[in-house]
């Protein structure tokens, strides 16, 4: 469903892959500035083979989501909210899942970042030897019929004092520096899942003529 919903979605999603070794157990911080950031950091999860955790606050209206990682963050429910992350802790522990977390907590419109929540500094003070990744994901519609999206993952950072505020630093310096490289050298990204071709991209009837 997953990889349906994106391909019928976009015209093309691109990635820079790291540029170092993931040593699991990592955490992922991409912003949230769109609906698709899950859908599309479970490509990058899965191009990159690390199994890995998901907290959803709408976890009960789609419970399959468990079968990928999901676990759930209900709003109000402290009680659930807590059982996960210890149960997090524990597999991040015990048997090297990694955790995609949303730090701002909420979707929102770009440009700007939210402040950032203690659960990062919570999980990474109980997973010492945890990797801190932060993630740009920018999406684009101007090129193409349908968006296009960008993802870049950048160095991790470095555990100890004011992780939430370094971290929600280098998520947004990774964002400037992902939005400047899209508009000036596209071509370094990677294609990390194909969409659908413009109209003008499959009807192109030259082909069938013979003109180009």
């Amino acid at each position: 469903m997953i990889r349906r919903s994106v391909r019928k979605r976009f015209h093309t999603v691109y990635w820079t892959p790291p540029e170092f070794d993931i040593q699991a157990p990592a955490i992922f911080v991409p912003n949230h500035h769109g609906w698709f950031d899950g859908y599309l950091m479970f490509h990058v999860v899965t191009r990159l083979r690390v199994p890995t955790l998901d907290w959803i606050q709408e976890f009960d209206a789609f419970p399959l989501f468990a079968k990928i990682g999901g676990l759930p963050y209900p709003l109000g429910d402290p009680d659930r909210r807590t059982a996960t992350v210890l149960k997090t802790i524990r597999l991040m522990e015990n048997e090297g899942w990694s955790l995609l977390l949303f730090a701002e907590a909420e979707l929102h419109y770009p440009p700007e970042l939210l402040e950032f929540g203690k659960a990062l500094a919570t999980v990474a003070r109980k997973v010492p030897r945890v990797q801190v990744i932060p993630v740009a994901i920018q999406y684009e519609m101007a090129l193409h019929e349908r968006p296009e999206a960008f993802i870049a993952l950048g160095q991790p950072v470095a555990l100890g004092d004011n992780l939430i505020t370094r971290t929600r630093t280098a998520v947004a310096g990774l964002l400037n520096e992902t939005s400047t490289r899209i508009k000036k050298n596209r071509n370094e990204f990677q294609i990390l899942a194909k969409g659908i071709p413009d109209v003008n991209e499959r009807w192109d009837l030259r082909r069938l003529n013979g003109s180009s």
